[in-house]
């Protein structure tokens, strides 16, 4: 029985630091629950110099990561590095040298998780990826253990804390779109590019974790139908509220059977789901399963000691089983690699949705009987309408919301409407959620 487990430590940045100050600062704690004292030994940066909030010996850090990786006395490897190489080739290698890893790299596992869950499989060493998918939030054990006997039904969730503060403010403080992304990058909860926040990239990467998790099927991120909340206005903030909505980034999963739907998407949700009462930079997520019934899990998507929290559940468990002599006592992917399949994903064409649209149109009479006639046309059926005054120096907002209408009609109506000449600007859609709830 091994009573030291010896860990190496790849990526000394924000998390980094947060995984160390675990170690230090709990311990006895950690030594109490895990039945053997887990060492840090080496930490591998390219820059080493930089202050941090945790102090270590100086011999404790490098600049080359093979010094960790090819460590004979290191147990176990954490990669907080990020992105796709050297990450991919780090974490190959050090599996191939029969270390357990540990990574918080989402984008990776979106791409290659499948190969490095194989790869980990042969060699006879665990992964733990809790970290990259929902922060601090117990998602992938929840998925992968807690609930083993249920199928899961449907999975709703904000996986992106940017992009949560975003809407967010734009709903509590009615600013418009451009304002607050400046504030959430002055306040460091967007990067200085925020496209992979903004435009639901990152969600998406999350969503293809879960996807695999919770249906035990290979998934490729670029089947899924992704788009972001860069269109999104204080006007159809205002709108929804009136209709009863909140705006929120949402990751869908909905199991219709032999076929998965599988997308990201700004949706308007009931102001009576919980989803709706989550703000800031928080995450959520909604799990149906067929035997548990409804699941509801929150708390901090992101930051340094939340994140390190949730590397260190995975460090936990590794451990425990380093310190027995087994490995692999839970699949990555709930079931065994060889079981795995690819998903079917159904046609986004094909899904069907109540919808919120906004038109831009001119003052003339008509036009709202031209729209609802085109909309009719393609089976589109209106539950309500909103139609205020001119705007001052715009155009006409009438806004609707829909039946239950198939996506494929939807598209086909707008670009009808959109090439008339009453309309002044292209069509804002929005899907509601609230039948699937």
């Amino acid at each position: 029985m091994k009573n030291i487990i010896s860990i190496g430590l790849l990526g000394f940045g924000t998390v980094g630091s947060g995984v160390v100050r675990l170690l230090q600062e709990e311990k006895a704690l950690l030594e109490k629950r895990v039945g053997a004292s887990l060492v840090l030994k080496k930490i591998a940066d390219l820059d080493i110099t930089t202050t941090r909030p945790v102090s270590v010996p100086p011999d404790m850090l490098t600049t080359q990561a093979m010094e960790v990786i090819d460590d004979p006395e290191i147990d176990m490897v954490i990669e907080l590095i990020g992105g796709y190489e050297p990450a991919f080739s780090f974490l190959q290698r050090a599996i191939a040298a029969k270390k357990h890893v540990v990574t918080a790299n989402k984008a990776l596992l979106a791409s290659k998780g499948g190969e490095l869950f194989r790869l980990a499989g042969a060699n006879g060493v665990d992964i733990g990826f809790e970290a990259s998918v929902g922060g601090v939030i117990p998602i992938i054990k929840t998925l992968k253990e807690s609930l083993i006997a249920n199928q899961i039904q449907s999975v709703f969730a904000i996986m992106n804390g940017t992009a949560n503060f975003i809407l967010s403010r734009m709903t509590h403080e009615k600013l418009p779109f451009a304002d607050v992304l400046q504030e959430a990058q002055r306040l460091g909860f967007a990067e200085a590019d925020p496209t992979f926040d903004v435009e639901g990239i990152d969600t998406a990467h999350k969503l293809s974790i879960v996807l695999s998790l919770a249906y035990g099927k290979n998934v490729e991120m670029n089947d899924i139908y992704v788009e972001g909340i860069s269109r999104i206005t204080d006007q159809d903030i205002a709108f929804a509220e009136e209709l009863g909505y909140r705006i929120k980034l949402l990751a869908i999963a909905i199991n219709r059977g032999e076929k998965i739907e599988a997308r990201v998407h700004p949706t308007m949700i009931p102001f009576s789901h919980p989803l709706a009462g989550v703000n800031a930079n928080f995450n959520a997520f909604h799990v149906m399963g067929s035997a548990s019934g409804s699941i509801f899990l929150h708390g901090q998507g992101a930051g340094m000691m939340p994140t390190a929290s949730a590397v260190m559940s995975d460090v936990a468990d590794i451990a425990r089983n380093i310190r027995y002599g087994i490995h692999n006592r839970v699949p990555p992917r709930a079931i065994p690699e060889d079981d795995i399949q690819d998903i079917i994903l159904e046609d986004f064409a094909e899904i069907r949705s109540r919808y919120y649209f906004r038109f831009s149109a001119v003052d003339h009479p008509g036009v709202l009987s031209k729209i609802s006639g085109i909309l009719a046309e393609k089976n589109i059926s209106i539950c309500s309408v909103i139609q205020k005054g001119k705007m001052p120096q715009g155009p006409v907002p009438i806004v609707m919301k829909t039946y239950a209408a198939r996506e494929r009609d939807v598209r086909e109506a707008l670009q009808i409407i959109d090439g008339l000449d009453l309309a002044l600007a292209k069509t804002m859609l929005i899907r509601i959620e609230d039948d699937d709830f």
